[in-house]
C-alpha cells in the first residue's frame, strides 16, 4: 500500500466486498493505521470531513468512528476531536475464541511454539473438575502464542482424553487447541473467570515480561453436552493485552 493514498482511495480498493458500508470505513481507517500511515496521537478527519470525503451518509461515518473508539482504534475527546490510539490487542472477554483469528482480523501474523503435550495423572482437584475419579488419565499442553513475533499468550491447558482421545497426535504449531477441540467438540457451555496476577519467573521469561508487570489471567472450564472437554490457564502480559466486550440489552 502506497503512503500517499487517501482513505478513499484505501476504501475504493476493496469496496467490491460485500460488506456494510460502515464495516468498509472501519476496515479503510484500521488499515490507515495498521500500516502507519495514522500514527498514534495522530488527529483523524471529524465526521463532517469524512462525510465529505467518502460521500457517506454521516450515520455510517458515526457508527464506524464508535465502534473503532470502542475497540480501541481510536480516542474521542469531546470538544477536542479524535485521534489514533495507543494501540493494544484485545481478548473478548464475554466470549470463546481463537487466539489465531484474533491475531489476524487485525492484520497480523500468529505463531506458536509448543512447550508440553503429554499425558498426566488427575489430581483430586482435576478430578472434580473434570467429573472424573482421581488417578485418571488426563492430556496436558502448554503452548506460547505469538503475534508478529511477540508473545501475547501463555496457554497451558487440560483435556478430557474421553472426548479428544488424538489429542496429543495433533501438530499445535498448523493449528491451535482451540481450533481442534471446537471442530471435534463444539463448546455447548463454559465459565471463566478474569483476574490480574503476577507471573512466575519460568512465564515472565517466556512472555518476555519484567517482573513487575502484571498480567491477565482468565480461567477457563468449558462443557460439550455433560461433558467437560478441558479446563485452561491463559496468560496474557498486561502492557500488551486489554479485555473488551460489547453488552447489550
Amino acid at each position: 500500500m502506497s503512503a500517499n493514498k487517501t482513505l478513499s482511495e484505501v476504501i475504493a480498493e476493496t469496496s467490491d466486498e460485500p460488506s456494510p458500508l460502515y464495516k468498509q470505513v472501519k476496515q479503510g481507517i484500521i488499515n490507515q493505521i495498521l500500516h502507519g500511515h495514522w500514527q498514534p496521537h495522530q488527529r483523524v478527519p471529524s465526521e463532517s470531513e469524512l462525510v465529505s470525503e467518502l460521500g457517506f451518509s454521516r450515520m455510517t461515518i458515526n457508527r464506524a468512528l464508535r465502534e473503532l473508539s470502542t475497540e480501541g482504534y481510536l480516542l474521542r475527546l469531546q470538544g477536542v476531536g479524535t485521534f489514533v490510539n495507543e494501540i493494544k490487542a484485545f481478548t473478548p472477554m464475554l466470549e470463546v475464541s481463537n487466539i489465531s483469528d484474533e491475531i489476524k482480523s487485525r492484520g497480523h501474523f500468529h505463531t506458536s511454539r509448543v512447550l508440553r503435550v503429554q499425558k498426566q495423572t488427575a489430581s483430586d482437584s482435576q478430578a472434580i473438575q473434570f467429573n472424573l475419579r482421581p488417578g485418571s488419565q488426563l492430556f496436558h499442553s502448554v503452548i506460547v502464542h505469538y503475534e508478529n513475533d511477540n508473545p501475547v499468550q501463555l496457554e497451558d491447558r487440560v483435556v478430557n482424553p474421553e472426548v479428544a482421545p488424538l489429542y496429543l497426535q495433533q501438530d499445535f504449531t498448523k493449528t491451535t487447541p482451540f481450533a481442534y477441540l471446537s471442530q471435534l467438540a463444539p463448546l455447548t457451555a463454559g465459565e471463566h473467570t478474569v483476574e490480574a496476577v503476577i507471573a512466575n519467573d519460568e512465564e515472565q521469561r517466556l512472555l518476555k515480561i519484567s517482573n513487575t508487570e502484571a498480567c491477565l489471567q482468565i480461567l477457563r472450564r468449558t462443557w460439550h453436552q455433560e461433558k467437560v472437554v478441558t479446563c485452561a490457564r491463559l496468560l496474557y502480559p498486561g502492557g500488551r493485552y486489554k479485555m473488551f466486550g460489547r453488552f447489550q440489552k
